[in-house]
C-alpha cells in the first residue's frame, strides 16, 4: 500500500505542472502558428530555416514570459499561499507546500535561468508572495518557498545560492519564515535554511551552510559548515584600537 501511495502521490503535483506548463505552451504555439507561420511561408528555403530557427526561439521565450504568470495565478487559485507549520510531510495542510514547490520547480527548470538576475524573476517571485525590497540582487534561481522569505532593501543573494523556508526535523516537515535585513549578503553557493535572520548588512560567507533557525546579528560575518561568527583582520584592527594599540599591535603612546 504504501508503494502504491508513493507511485499515486505525486500524480496530481505532476498533472499540475502540466497544466501550468500546458496553459503557457498554448499562448507560445499560438504565438508560432498566427503569427509566425504566415510570414515564414513567404521566404525561399535558404531564409526560411534560419528564420524558423529565430521564431522557436521567440516563441519558447513567450511561453517563458507567460508562465511566469501562470504559475503565481495557480498558486493564489489553489492556496499556495505558505504559512509556518510543523507537523506530518503528509497533510491537508501540507498540500498548500507541494502546490507552492510544484509551481516553483516548474518555473525554475524550465525557464527562469534565463532571466535571473532581471526584474522578469523579481516580479515573479513578488507574484508568488515573497516581499522584495528596493535595490535587491537575486542572482541564482535556487530560491524555495518564496511567499515565506523577505529580503530588505539592498539584500545581495550570490550565485547559486539557496534559500528555502523548510526543513525537515524529527519525522516533520517543518516551513518557517526566512528573513534578510537591509543590505544582507548571501555569498556565492551559500545555504540559507528555514527560520534563519540574517541582521542588517551582516555577511555569510561563499560555501557556507546556515542552520535553522540561526540568528545573526547585524554587521557579523559568519561562515562555514555549519555557518559561525567568523572574525575579519578588520574587526581585530578595531578591537586593537578600543584597546589603545595601533592597526600594527604596537601600544598607543
Amino acid at each position: 500500500m504504501q508503494r502504491l501511495l508513493a507511485l499515486i502521490g505525486p500524480l496530481p503535483f505532476i498533472g499540475l505542472a502540466i497544466a501550468a506548463a500546458g496553459l503557457s505552451l498554448g499562448v507560445a504555439i499560438g504565438l508560432f502558428e498566427e503569427g509566425f507561420s504566415p510570414l515564414l511561408a513567404t521566404f525561399p528555403s535558404a531564409w526560411r530555416y534560419p528564420l524558423t530557427g529565430l521564431a522557436l526561439a521567440a516563441s519558447y521565450f513567450a511561453y517563458g514570459l507567460t508562465l511566469l504568470m501562470v504559475a503565481p495565478l495557480l498558486n493564489f487559485l489553489l492556496g499556495g499561499r505558505l504559512q509556518p507549520y510543523r507537523g506530518p510531510a503528509v497533510s491537508l495542510t501540507a498540500l498548500r507546500w507541494y502546490v507552492h514547490c510544484t509551481l516553483t520547480l516548474v518555473v525554475r527548470y524550465s525557464f527562469l535561468e534565463f532571466v535571473t538576475p532581471s526584474p522578469f524573476a523579481q516580479l515573479y517571485y513578488r507574484l508568488m508572495g515573497m516581499k522584495i525590497g528596493r535595490n535587491v540582487t537575486i542572482n541564482s534561481t535556487a530560491i524555495a518557498d518564496p511567499s515565506l522569505i523577505e529580503m530588505a532593501d539592498g539584500v545581495t543573494i550570490g550565485g547559486s545560492a539557496s534559500v528555502m523556508a523548510h526543513y525537515a526535523q524529527g519525522g516533520y516537515l517543518v516551513i518557517a519564515p526566512v528573513r534578510l535585513g537591509a543590505g544582507a549578503t548571501i555569498g556565492l553557493r551559500a545555504i540559507v535554511m528555514g527560520g534563519v535572520e540574517v541582521g542588517e548588512k551582516a555577511k555569510v560567507l561563499a560555501g557556507s551552510f546556515v542552520l535553522p533557525n540561526t540568528r545573526i546579528p547585524a554587521g557579523e560575518t559568519w561562515a562555514g559548515i555549519p555557518a559561525q561568527r567568523v572574525e575579519l583582520e578588520r574587526d581585530a584592527a578595531a578591537d586593537n584600537g578600543a584597546n589603545g594599540h595601533d592597526f600594527s599591535g604596537h601600544p598607543r603612546s
